[in-house]
């Protein structure tokens, strides 16, 4: 075959050429949307660096949880936040909590046609705002932590949670909460576990929609930014210790760790597009310096053709709508 007859852009010809030979494909049911709920709200509340993105009360949040079943998107990850905070975060275990409320309401309100996830961490519930409690010293105690991890578990799958996303990031956090679940007789409520967290700075407007108490930081439990192979040992941890999911948060910035797991991992592999990805495209795209659309798409497309099976995202609707009609 001589080289003048490789021509690759044949099959780039035309937007039908292109559809039908790609290799990356995105559905809506690869897609979960994360939603925050708040304590005392009458109505959805704007969050200033996500434009778009509110706080749901719980009424609002019903009709949300239908728009998300009527796009076919694959389910939701709920977030709460409470009015009261304290040490212990004891408002991540009270049923009749922020969270635990939300959790029944969205359930019923899907009745089927979502997958119901809700975050087990204690940073939205406590007053210092770390996702652990604290030892004498001020540092987060892993132990004491999994005994509340444990406690949440508990309570969030009597709340009729689907996925428990396990987001703290202790060692032994997964262990920890399959036993609590299979004592009790949970056997159907699912871990997604956040496997590889890294210590990001795109947390910033995850922050302000959760009403964040955090002084300091949380690099002492999660990861470094610099280290790629540990992300693959945490994998690992996880999935022996009983995840039934794994993921990788964030997404766009740590795409070579996420197809190294999607790469060997035995279990389904999700990553987490957060909130500092989406306000950067939003507020480029607010000062007309990128097309907007276009950038959505190409960045969620490109966390599934590194290896990602579902991609959590703020424009998980949006997306879905975009799909249906293309």
């Amino acid at each position: 075959m001589s080289q003048r007859s490789i021509r690759p852009r044949r099959l780039r010809s035309s937007p039908a050429m292109r559809r039908l030979v790609a290799e990356t494909r995105l559905h809506p049911a690869d897609l979960v949307l994360p939603m925050f709920v708040r304590e005392g709200a009458t109505g959805p509340e704007p969050i200033g660096s996500m434009p778009g993105v509110v706080q749901h009360s719980l009424d609002s949040l019903k009709g949300a949880i239908n728009q998300a079943a009527e796009a076919g998107i694959g389910g939701v990850m709920l977030f709460g936040v409470p009015l009261e905070k304290d040490a212990t975060g004891s408002g991540a275990t009270d049923p009749d909590g922020i969270l635990n409320l939300a959790t029944r309401v969205a359930v019923e309100e899907a009745g089927g046609a979502l997958v119901v996830q809700t975050d087990l961490c204690l940073d939205e519930f406590t007053d210092h705002g770390h996702c652990g409690v604290l030892d004498a010293a001020g540092r987060v105690d892993n132990e004491a932590t999994l005994e509340r991890y444990r406690e949440m578990a508990l309570v969030q799958a009597a709340s009729g949670s689907h996925i428990l996303g396990l987001s703290g990031m202790m060692d032994g956090q997964t262990a920890v909460v399959r036993e609590a679940l299979e004592g009790a007789g949970f056997v159907d409520t699912a871990i997604l576990a956040y496997a590889a967290k890294y210590a990001s700075a795109y947390y910033g407007p995850f922050r302000e929609a959760v009403n964040s108490s955090l002084v300091g930081d949380r690099r002492t439990y999660q990861m470094d930014a610099a280290n790629r192979r540990e992300g693959s040992l945490e994998v690992e941890l996880d999935i022996i210790e009983g995840a039934d999911i794994v993921m990788v948060k964030p997404a766009g910035s740590y795409l070579d760790v996420l197809a190294d797991v999607a790469a060997t991992s035995t279990v389904p592999v999700w990553a987490y597009q957060v909130s500092g990805e989406y306000a950067m495209i939003e507020a480029a795209a607010a000062n007309g310096w990128i097309d907007r659309e276009r950038a959505i798409d190409e960045s969620v497309l490109a966390i599934k053709r590194a290896g990602a099976e579902v991609v959590l995202t703020y424009w998980a609707l949006e997306l879905a709508e975009r799909l249906r009609l293309s």
